[in-house]
């Protein structure tokens, strides 16, 4: 046999062994295959192959342990109530006190709702016989705001009209007893009150229109007069009366005035089978407006309500105790359960910070890196910041109303008490779509939202910038001419209303004709505000909402895309009911409580993967010294 053929026999002969950790063909001898055995011991003790020690396999299996309660501590913490309780059989109280909080916020806010609408209804329709009573020249068809008004305002043109309205105003007020409503004045035994007339003008302003000359000086000087009855009976008008007190009135520097004098009535509709009739005071002002000096003075009515503690309900059937204690008993039972709410989300996130600071603490001790800013947000939840907003709102909405229902307030907080309680109570109502965001049907609003959120802010404010734009130049130019365009909210407000199709024939139509120039620019601006908003911005910004839904319908069907920390939880896959989640309970709030008082109290401490098993251990927070520990 040659060299060559004995070679190829040995060669297909050779089994394998491994050389430098890699396979290759070898003899099959008893040798050989002894030193195969031996590369291969080698190989499983290499670096990285080799046979873990027991404190190595015993600080890896504490990481894989550690890893694994990290992530149903996350878990659990981003499960919804339902799964929550499957998981720990612990109850939903925050979201049993949102229900409750929508029951009695809602419940409260409709029985204030009736009795605002009441009090502001019986105020305007006193206003309004008030102004019949009290104002010359008052019309019927003042009563009601027309769009465009049908008349002009109410104003006096001849110095006679001025001393005519303040002698019709004071003749009404001295013959109460000829209205129809029950009014009285406002001392004990109904005797007429003094009325208080207050003049404000220029110290110098006089006028020389045939030379275009004046003398003026800007000081306003305050001259006011009490009139009683047995002086303007004893002067018969208001003219003689300023005389005799030595009033000499310059129509060409009198700023304005105002005729002030109070009354008092009762609201029988307010009553009903738990509610006593309301008793008010009627502050009434008639004022005189002429700061303009374009020959028109400006005439009004106000009448500001009080509501007075009433004293003679003697004669009324039911005893109005059993009301005021019941809405005394609301207005507590809101309030508390505010608080209780206002309580459980602060807690809530004080506690999600702490968990945030910890999964931090975890994520660079154990794999050498920082949580992204992405994965720190996952720990701040603004549906509990929504809710202690309207926590606080509420409180504060609540407290007010039970002022006003005691009648503690000299002035009128119903409208301050309004904005409280209405504001707080549309946040709960939107708060309830953060358990309606745990069902996949429900939630697409939200994300849909939540996605669009940037775009829309920048594409908001490139169309804000063209909207400015508009609105500067349409109240410089055409302000002077159209009523809509009078003063820059004006102006924006019917900008807006253009852009939604709103009322344009009559913006068009009402454009002044006295200058053809004017005419044909407004026109212009007007068709290519119009045009531009209408088929262009809203049509963008329609389009940047539609993106956003097609998103998140690929979201739906393809998967969320994930963040470090969602990544590192979905890892977990055990379910809700497995029952893992009750073995990693932590200790409750008494036995945390009764923790803090003890020096030897430990908290987890999470090491790296290589170090020893001592470093997965509990580390105290400071040194027992001589304490006893429970």
């Amino acid at each position: 046999m040659s060299a060559s053929q004995t070679k190829n026999t040995r060669d297909e002969s050779r089994g394998n062994i491994l050389t430098n950790h890699t396979w290759s063909n070898g003899p099959d001898s008893d040798d050989e295959l002894a030193r195969e055995n031996e590369l291969l011991n080698e190989n499983m003790v290499s670096p990285s192959h080799r046979r873990l020690t027991v404190e190595e396999q015993s600080a890896y299996n504490m990481t894989l342990f550690t890893e694994g309660k990290m992530r149903r501590k996350l878990k659990f913490f981003f499960m919804n109530p339902i799964e929550k309780w499957q998981a720990k059989r612990r109850l939903p109280y925050k979201f049993a006190v949102q229900v409750i909080k929508i029951v009695l916020v809602t419940v409260q806010l409709c029985l204030f709702a009736h009795n605002n609408y009441m009090h502001v209804n019986y105020a305007w329709d006193n206003r309004i016989a008030f102004s019949h009573l009290f104002l010359k020249g008052w019309d019927a068809t003042q009563e009601v705001a027309l769009y465009p008004p049908a008349t002009g305002p109410l104003a006096i043109y001849k110095k006679d009209d001025f001393y005519r309205t303040i002698d019709y105003a004071l003749d009404g007020y001295y013959n109460l007893s000829n209205a129809i409503g029950s009014y009285s004045y406002t001392a004990e035994d109904n005797s007429v009150d003094t009325v208080v007339l207050c003049l404000y003008h220029y110290k110098e302003g006089i006028i020389f229109g045939f030379n275009e000359s004046y003398v003026f000086d800007k000081e306003i000087i305050e001259v006011c007069i009490n009139i009683t009855t047995e002086s303007y009976n004893l002067m018969d008008t208001s003219k003689r009366l300023l005389r005799e007190n030595q009033i000499n009135i310059n129509f060409s520097a009198l700023v304005r005035a105002h005729l002030k004098f109070a009354l008092k009535t009762v609201n029988l509709k307010a009553a009903g089978p738990m509610t006593p009739p309301d008793c008010y005071q009627f502050n009434i002002t008639i004022n005189f407006d002429n700061r303009d000096f374009d020959g028109q003075m400006l005439l009004s009515l106000d009448a500001k309500p009080v509501r007075l503690q009433c004293k003679g309900d003697t004669r009324y059937v039911t005893n109005n105790r059993i009301e005021s204690t019941l809405r005394t008993l609301l207005n507590l039972l809101v309030i508390f359960i505010c608080t209780l709410s206002l309580s459980l989300c602060s807690r809530a996130i004080y506690r999600a910070q702490l968990l945030k600071y910890e999964t931090m603490n975890f994520f660079m001790k154990t794999y050498g890196k920082t949580l992204s800013f992405e994965g720190r947000l996952e720990f701040l939840n603004l549906w509990y910041v929504m809710i202690i907003v309207n926590d606080l709102l509420i409180i504060i909405g609540s407290a007010l109303k039970e002022k006003i229902e005691r009648k503690q307030f000299g002035t009128d907080y119903w409208n301050v008490c309004s904005i409280f309680l209405g504001t707080g109570n549309l946040l709960v109502w939107f708060g309830v779509l953060r358990y309606l965001g745990f069902f996949k049907t429900y939630n697409v609003v939200i994300l849909t939202l939540k996605k669009a959120a940037p775009k829309v802010a920048r594409f908001l404010i490139c169309a804000i910038l063209i909207y400015a734009g508009f609105t500067f130049c349409g109240w410089l130019i055409l302000g002077p001419y159209h009523m809509k365009f009078t003063s820059l909210a004006s102006t924006s407000e019917c900008l807006f209303a253009l852009i939604n199709g709103d009322d344009m024939f009559a913006t068009f139509s009402m454009t002044s004709f006295e200058s053809p120039m004017l005419w044909w620019y407004s026109r212009i601006y007007l068709y290519s505000f119009i045009s531009l908003y209408i088929y262009v911005v809203l049509s963008l910004f329609i389009s940047v909402i539609m993106d956003a839904y097609d998103t998140i319908k690929v979201y739906y069907r393809d998967g969320f895309p994930k963040n470090d920390l969602q990544t590192f939880i979905a890892a977990c896959t055990d379910k809700a009911s497995s029952g893992l989640y009750r073995d990693d309970s932590e200790k409750s709030d008494l036995s945390m409580l009764l923790d803090r008082f003890c020096c030897c109290r430990k908290s987890p401490f999470y090491g790296s993967v290589s170090g020893s098993s001592t470093e997965f251990s509990t580390k105290s927070d400071q040194t027992c010294g001589t304490a006893v520990c429970i």
